[in-house]
C-alpha cells in the first residue's frame, strides 16, 4: 500500500511541474499584448517567479547536462620554484535550462536574449588546480535562446598548480591538466561534456599569443568519473595544455659563454710546461667561470627536489677546469728547475719517454748520454790531490820528466811550482762546477721531456673527456627537442 502511495505523489509532483511550466509559457503568451517593448516584455516573463536556486528541470532525476570549451589565448608566466603555471583562456559553458522557454512568435522574433548572470542558475563548475584568483573581467551576461539553451562566455586568467619538470631546460616540455567538475553535485544532478570535437580543440591556436618564451604543442581532452572514498561518482572534464620553451634565449646567454671559456681553457694547454703563464691563466679562466655562475645563477629554474641537467652542465665544467688548473701545477711542477732535482728514475725514463711517447705518437725521446755523476767527481778529486801526484796521463810529474829527458832546462823554482799547482786546482774547480752545471741542465731536460709527454697525454685525455660529455649533452638535448 505503501509503494504505490509514493507513486501516485510522484505522479502528482510531476503533473504540478508541468503544470507550472505550461502556465509560465501562456503567462508569456498573454504577454505580448502590452505595450512594453519586446526585450522588456520577455525579460519580465521569463524572470518572474523565477527561482535561481533550483536545477532548472521539469524531471529532477533528468541531470543538466554542461557542454564546456577551452580556447587558450596566452601563457603568462611560469613558475618553476612555486610549481604554478598562470594562464589566460577563453572559458565557454552552455547548458539547457527548462524554465526559461519562449515561442519567438509571441516576442516580435526575438530568439535570443541576453541576461544577467545573477538572475539564474548558474552551474558551480571550478577547477580544481586552482590555487590563486587572478585577475579576470566580470562578465555579467548570459546569452538564452529561445529553447532554453544557455551560453556563458567568459575570459579566465588561470592560476593553477602543476607539476613542473625542469630537468630538460631549457628544452623542456611541459604538460599542465585543467580539471573542470562541479564542487557539489554528482553525476546524477550535473553532467559534463565536450562542446566540440577533441580534435578540433587540440589544435585551435587561432587566438594564441605566440610570440612569447612558451609554444603551444596542443590542448588534450579527457572526461572520467571519480568518486572519493566510495561516495558518489562525480563528472569531470581534463584538458591537458602541452607547452614547449623556445631555448634560443638560455642557449645564447648560458651555453655560448660557457662553451666560450672551456675552449679558452683547452687553448690554454698549448702554452710552454715551463711557463709560469699557464698557471695565471688557468686561474684567471676559473675565477671568470666563477663569476658567469654567479650570474647565470638566477636565471636557472630551481625546485626543492630537483636540479637542471644544464645546471649539473655547468658543475661539471667548474670541475673540468679545477681538474685542468690541478694538472697544470703538477706538470709545473715537475719542469721546474732546480739545482738539486734528482735525476730520472730509470723506470719513469722507460714508461714515458718510450712507451707513453709512443702511444701520444711523440716517438722515442732522445736520450743524450753522459758520463755518471760519481766518476766524474772521482777524476775530479784525483787530479786535486796534493803535491805533484797527478794519475793521469798528461799530468805534471809526465810532463817534468819529458822535459828533462829532451836536455830542457832544469825545473823552475819550487815557488813557481805551487803556483802551477794552484792554477791547477783553480782549473779543476772550473772544470767541476761546469760539469755540475752541464749535470744539473741534462737532468732539467730530462724532466722537462717527461712532463711534455706526461702534459701531451693528459691533454688528450681531458680534451676525449670534454668531447664525450659535450656529444652526450647534445644529443640529449637535440632528443629533448625534437621529440
Amino acid at each position: 500500500m505503501l509503494l504505490p502511495f509514493r507513486q501516485m505523489l510522484l505522479v502528482l509532483l510531476l503533473l504540478t511541474l508541468l503544470a507550472l511550466g505550461h502556465d509560465r509559457q501562456r503567462d508569456c503568451s498573454k504577454a505580448h499584448n502590452t505595450t512594453k517593448p519586446a526585450l522588456l516584455r520577455l525579460s519580465d516573463c521569463l524572470l518572474t517567479n523565477y527561482t535561481k536556486g533550483v536545477r532548472p528541470v521539469l524531471d529532477w532525476r533528468k541531470p543538466t547536462t554542461v557542454f564546456i570549451d577551452v580556447i587558450v589565448y596566452a601563457i603568462l608566466s611560469v613558475d618553476e620554484k612555486n610549481q604554478v603555471l598562470t594562464t589566460y583562456i577563453w572559458y565557454r559553458q552552455c547548458w539547457t535550462d527548462e524554465f526559461l522557454q519562449w515561442s519567438p512568435e509571441d516576442f516580435d522574433n526575438i530568439t535570443k536574449l541576453s541576461i544577467p548572470t545573477d538572475s539564474i542558475w548558474v552551474p558551480d563548475i571550478l577547477i580544481n588546480e586552482f590555487v590563486d584568483v587572478g585577475k579576470s573581467p566580470n562578465i555579467p551576461y548570459v546569452y538564452v535562446h529561445q529553447n532554453g539553451n544557455v551560453q556563458n562566455y567568459k575570459p579566465l586568467q588561470v592560476v593553477t598548480a602543476c607539476s613542473l619538470e625542469i630537468y630538460n631546460f631549457p628544452f623542456d616540455v611541459q604538460n599542465c591538466s585543467l580539471t573542470f567538475t562541479s564542487w557539489l553535485h554528482t553525476i546524477q544532478d550535473i553532467n559534463i561534456s565536450l562542446w566540440r570535437k577533441p580534435e578540433k580543440v587540440k589544435y585551435d591556436r587561432s587566438v594564441f599569443m605566440n610570440q612569447g618564451e612558451w609554444e603551444l604543442l596542443g590542448v588534450l581532452t579527457q572526461f572520467q568519473e571519480f568518486s572519493i572514498e566510495g561516495s558518489e561518482c562525480y563528472a569531470e572534464m581534463k584538458f591537458y595544455v602541452v607547452i614547449r620553451r623556445r631555448p634560443l634565449f638560455y642557449a645564447v646567454s648560458l651555453l655560448l659563454p660557457s662553451i666560450f671559456l672551456m675552449v679558452m681553457d683547452i687553448v690554454g694547454f698549448y702554452l710552454p710546461p715551463d711557463s709560469g703563464e699557464r698557471v695565471s691563466f688557468k686561474i684567471t679562466l676559473l675565477l671568470g667561470y666563477s663569476v658567469f655562475l654567479i650570474i647565470v645563477s638566477d636565471t636557472l629554474p630551481a625546485t626543492a627536489i630537483g636540479t637542471p641537467l644544464i645546471g649539473v652542465y655547468f658543475v661539471v665544467c667548474m670541475a673540468l677546469l679545477v681538474i685542468s688548473l690541478a694538472e697544470t701545477i703538477l706538470i709545473v711542477r715537475l719542469v721546474h728547475k732546480q739545482d738539486l732535482q734528482q735525476p730520472v728514475p730509470a723506470w719513469l725514463r722507460h714508461l714515458v719517454l718510450e712507451r707513453i711517447a709512443a702511444l701520444v705518437c711523440l716517438g722515442e725521446q732522445s736520450n743524450s748520454p753522459r758520463l755518471p755523476a760519481a766518476s766524474q767527481v772521482t777524476k775530479i778529486d784525483d787530479c786535486s790531490a796534493m803535491g805533484n801526484h797527478c794519475n793521469h796521463l798528461g799530468g805534471p810529474q809526465d810532463f817534468e820528466k819529458n822535459s828533462r829527458g829532451r836536455g830542457s832546462p832544469p825545473p823552475p823554482p819550487r815557488e813557481a811550482s805551487f803556483a802551477v799547482r794552484g792554477v791547477l786546482r783553480e782549473l779543476s774547480s772550473i772544470r767541476h762546477f761546469l760539469e755540475k752545471r752541464d749535470e744539473s741542465r741534462e737532468v732539467a731536460r730530462d724532466w722537462l721531456r717527461v712532463g711534455s709527454v706526461l702534459d701531451r697525454l693528459l691533454f688528450r685525455v681531458y680534451l676525449l673527456a670534454v668531447l664525450a660529455y659535450s656529444i652526450t649533452l647534445v644529443t640529449l638535448w637535440s632528443i629533448w627537442k625534437y621529440s
